[in-house]
């Protein structure tokens, strides 16, 4: 019915965060030298950037959901828009966002999770090529 609400309004507050964040945040580099004798430089991702990936997620599966709520004719392009709402079964709405809505969005951000850690451990591999290369010189 509206379980789609509850991701989009995660998909809000990220939104506005990744943009205070990345006003605040400053690029991190760091620069080595490889065996051959020439400097390459490598950045860290930002976090506003990663927090990007979330909102992607999350502003995406929103309107595929409420596409598939609008085909199945739950949602309409008039007030109050929200078919359950015009028949008075707001209290089946609102428990239904609660479970599978909630769930949805646990479950991309959960998804999002694993991949900052993997993120996280691509650069610190890289971080560790990089000391290596370092040593072998």
């Amino acid at each position: 019915m509206a379980c789609f609400l509850v991701p989009a309004t995660e998909a809000i507050i990220t939104t506005v965060a990744a943009k205070v964040i990345k006003s605040k945040e400053k690029e991190e580099s760091i620069k080595f030298s490889l065996p051959d004798g020439s400097v390459q430089e490598a950045t860290r991702i930002k976090f506003s950037t990663k927090l990007g990936w979330l909102n992607k997620l999350l502003w995406g599966g929103s309107a595929l959901l409420a596409f598939e709520h609008l085909w199945h004719g739950e949602v309409v392009p008039f007030f109050p828009f929200l078919t359950a709402v015009e028949n008075g079964e707001t209290a089946d709405m609102l428990a239904e966002m609660g479970s599978a809505g909630v769930m949805m969005a646990v479950l991309v951000t959960a998804v999002w999770c694993g991949m900052l850690a993997v993120s996280f451990f691509m650069e610190k591999r890289a971080l560790q090529d990089c000391n290596l290369a370092k040593e072998g010189m």
